[in-house]
């Protein structure tokens, strides 16, 4: 056992930004001469010997060493370990592309489609092998870089640090607006069952949503033990239900009702969408699918990520392709088209039609399955957050870790973030879209790997795409951008550009210039003793690899 010493800085100088730099070098020598060690600032104070002193020219720091009553396992380190295996990663890809609108409104495929049921099925088939190359392409840059945050560490090496930290500042709004949608949505459909008849009142669903993304967040903070059994829990939980559901669609169909089979057996005998709607209807399949590409968030924290990333990948992605079309054709089965485009929530739809006197079950199902989207999110959206502090790009003070390996600081930023937008729901409007700036960042890694194969055609790549994959998420994702812009242009799109142009107010200034704040550096030493944080331990595999990343 080691025992946790706690310093007490006294200082005799005015000079309280000078003062606060010294005192952070200083930790950082102390916890480099004493391994294994781990020391937090208990207090800030100025020495009685300041009213009698009249020279300021120089700084005198007295440092007290008071032994605690605290103790600590010499061989544990706080840091982030690898310590997720491929039964963890496949969970986790499934959790991540299997969101709420196979349970919602899964009807946007089929209303581009024309009603067609045999186009619509193929339409789904199709955007699961688009899918699967963007996924690819993602998996490209994480076994690249395996480190939690991939991406930026893409961005900043092709695109240079000034983009990396645009692309790092949009997703702080765009994470924030994602874990307050899902929140807002895990309650409603947790409230719903008490209000039969009219709808969720705003604010019970706010107060509930508010405390569920709280206790999330605080679960998140706990450490990956928590996080790993509550994913593997909420995800055996979804896909049994749309097993069920599956299933059951089955079932009927092997019955062979005539009201049950009579949509498949001419299923090509509806009107067929022209070029435009069937483009529209691809988006909309594609946009079902995304996700995949969450192991750029978290291949830090994966065992062997260059073998585990594409066993996951390819076991996931074939799983869910096979569950959206039986969910479907399920849906197909019970429902016919007009019922299931004027349905806001087809699973209690499905349930209301197939088993009444359960219906009332699905509501919490769904609610349930939807937990752990809203703890996936926040668990992958803070990983950035702490590399970027890393880096420099962040205050040191997301660079921290608690006692149980977590980084709470950037949990605490997220979740924060996100209950502003849950009681300012017109910020979640504008959030909305921001969706669209994931596909400018995603043609932006698509052209480095294609930059990267062109300027550096002999480096060793431990896993290359096929060249014609990013070219095809290219031609998706440029889609996915004009089509919005064309169709339905708005002054949000002006107002979301400039959103991602604001964070040339902080990164010129700050990190061009590396204008410090005092009152922040200050602030961070009070924080760091109320949280009972500290800067991570480095072993030297980490640090090997952080060689090879910057190499």
């Amino acid at each position: 056992m080691c025992h946790i010493y706690f310093v007490t800085y006294y200082f005799l100088s005015p000079s309280s930004t000078s003062i606060l730099l010294i005192i952070k070098t200083k930790l950082y020598l102390m916890k480099r001469e004493q391994k294994g060690q781990h020391y937090f600032i208990s207090g800030i104070h100025q020495h009685p010997l300041q009213l009698h002193r009249q020279e300021n020219l120089e700084i005198v720091i007295y440092i007290e060493f008071e032994k605690s009553s605290i103790t600590m396992d010499r061989g544990k380190k706080i840091q982030l370990k690898r310590v997720f295996g491929y039964c963890w990663g496949t969970s986790f890809l499934l959790i991540n592309i299997i969101g709420a609108g196979i349970f919602v409104s899964p009807k946007g495929v089929l209303a581009y489609s024309c009603m067609n049921v045999g186009v619509s099925l193929c339409v789904w088939a199709g955007c699961a092998v688009l899918a699967m190359t963007s996924t690819l392409c993602s998996a490209e840059i994480s076994i690249s870089f395996p480190c939690s945050g991939a991406q930026y560490y893409f961005l900043k090496r092709y695109f240079g640090s000034t983009v990396a930290f645009l692309n790092l500042w949009t997703s702080l709004f765009l994470g924030s607006g994602v874990v307050a949608g899902q929140a807002l949505l895990l309650a409603e459909y947790s409230i719903q069952p008490f209000f039969p008849s009219c709808s969720v009142p705003k604010l019970p669903k706010k107060c509930l949503a508010l405390a569920m993304l709280w206790i999330v967040g605080i679960l998140t903070s706990r450490g990956v033990k928590e996080v790993t059994w509550l994913q593997m829990a909420s995800s055996v939980l979804k896909v049994s239900i749309l097993s069920f559901i599956s299933l059951t669609g089955v079932v009927f169909l092997v019955r062979g009702k005539k009201e049950n089979v009579e949509r498949f057996q001419n299923a090509f005998d509806a009107e067929f969408p022209d070029i435009s709607h069937l483009i529209q209807a691809i988006f909309q399949g594609y946009f079902a699918y995304s996700g995949g590409g969450c192991f750029t968030l978290i291949a830090g924290e994966l065992k062997k990520p260059r073998t585990t990333i594409p066993k996951c990948i390819f076991t996931a992605l074939p799983l869910v392709t096979v569950v959206y079309l039986l969910v479907n054709i399920s849906y197909l089965t019970v429902l016919t088209p007009r019922e299931i485009l004027s349905s806001d929530a087809v699973a209690i739809t499905w349930a209301n039609r197939v088993f009444p006197s359960l219906a009332w079950i699905m509501p919490f199902a769904i609610s349930t399955s939807l937990f752990s989207n809203l703890l996936i999110s926040i668990f992958k959206s803070s990983r950035p957050i702490y590399l970027a502090s890393q880096e420099g790009q962040l205050p040191l003070l997301f660079n921290t870790l608690n006692s149980h390996s977590s980084p709470f600081t950037a949990v605490l930023l997220l979740v924060t973030l996100g209950s502003l937008a849950i009681i300012l729901t017109s910020l979640i409007d504008l959030i909305n879209y921001i969706f669209f700036t994931n596909s400018l960042w995603s043609i932006l890694l698509m052209i480095g790997i294609l930059r990267r194969r062109y300027q550096e055609p002999n480096l060793s790549i431990p896993y290359k795409v096929f060249l014609p994959f990013p070219l095809t998420t290219i031609v998706i994702d440029v889609g996915l951008v004009v089509i919005p812009l064309v169709k339905s242009p708005n002054v949000h799109y002006v107002y979301v550009l400039l959103l991602v142009l604001s964070g040339l107010l902080f990164y010129i200034p700050l990190m061009h210039f590396k204008i410090r704040l005092a009152w922040f550096e200050k602030m961070t030493c009070y924080l760091q003793l109320l949280f009972n944080i500290c800067l991570p331990d480095t072993s030297e595999e980490q640090m090997s690899e952080v060689q090879t990343v910057k190499k």
